[in-house]
């Protein structure tokens, strides 16, 4: 097995921790992997409808796991151990400015630094958009098919893991924690993302800071918890593009909406901002889509077009 604390530990030690002065804009940009303490695994309760522990597995050797519905049998000190958290300030940020966190929850079969950091070019679509943000992006089930949300299931417990990114990235910007405790937040889900993201919008969780979410071909399941978040807040966004792995979920959502008298749109919105809501089609491989869907680097297309944060 992979020692990932050994990992963490390499990129703390060449980390750029600047000696920014309050309100400083950064001159460079910031990316690192630290553990958190408020993550969303190890995870040792119940499944969500509480039939059964989330550990349900018990082997010869004491070894504790989870059976995922696709991926079988996973161990705990190899799938559902680690703590790391992405955090990413982009050259340019100014916490003087209106500014956002972009919260990232990565699919199935990932890990941060090689699929989020490097396949998926999340932390250089944040830059690029030109967007004053800054990124944050939890290890969920490392390289795994699984989508459970761990600790994330728990009420309150995503506004422990906001607090701890505050922290985190006053450290890094040199800004007062509390400033990054009172911006606003974008939650953007990849694929098995959805399962967080939707516990969260289900539990209301910093639901007062939630400017809107993203998803990127994520409605694999929890179509009514989607669905019920839109008519209930109405100022937010919501946008979601879809390839054929997703289609169906998001033409539940739809139907949901109309059921209500909601109009959600099928053409990409000009701007992200409160009251928008759009269902993208794409024929884009799955796998690709972080990266390529109804256009190239569709993250960076929605980031560019909420308005009044720039950098």
């Amino acid at each position: 097995m992979v020692d990932r604390r050994a990992i963490v530990a390499g990129l703390l030690a060449t980390a750029a921790f600047p000696a920014a002065s309050q309100g400083a804009r950064l001159h460079k940009a910031i990316s690192t992997i630290v553990p958190f303490k408020a993550s969303p695994f190890p995870y040792r309760g119940k499944l969500p409808d509480g039939s059964a522990p989330f550990l349900d597995v018990t082997g010869a050797d004491g070894r504790r796991g989870h059976t995922s519905p696709r991926g079988g049998i996973y161990w705990e000190d190899e799938t559902y151990f680690d703590r790391s958290t992405l955090l990413a300030v982009p050259k340019g940020f100014d916490p003087a400015k209106p500014a956002v966190i972009v919260v990232f929850f990565h699919g199935n079969g990932a890990t941060l630094q090689r699929d989020v950091v490097g396949r998926q070019r999340v932390v250089s679509q944040v830059e690029a958009s030109g967007l004053n943000a800054v990124l944050v992006a939890p290890q969920f089930a490392s390289n795994a098919q699984d989508s459970s949300a761990g600790n994330f299931w728990t009420p309150g417990y995503f506004a422990s893991f906001m607090a701890e990114a505050a922290q985190g990235l006053a450290k890094l910007t040199g800004a007062q924690a509390a400033k990054f405790d009172a911006m606003p937040v974008v939650l953007v889900a990849y694929s098995g993302g959805y399962n967080p993201a939707a516990s969260i919008l289900r539990n209301g969780d910093i639901s007062g800071r939630l400017l809107g979410v993203i998803l990127l071909d994520a409605v694999f399941d929890e179509a009514d918890i989607f669905a019920s978040w839109i008519a209930q807040h109405r100022k937010s966004f919501f946008v979601s593009a879809y390839g054929k792995s997703s289609a169906s979920g998001n033409a539940e959502i739809r139907q949901l909406l109309v059921s209500q008298g909601i109009n959600a749109s099928s053409d990409p919105p000009r701007r992200l901002e409160a009251g928008t809501i759009a269902l993208l089609a794409s024929d884009v491989a799955h796998d690709m889509f972080v990266t390529r869907a109804f256009v190239g680097n569709p993250l960076q297309w929605f980031l560019s077009r909420l308005h009044g944060f720039a950098r």
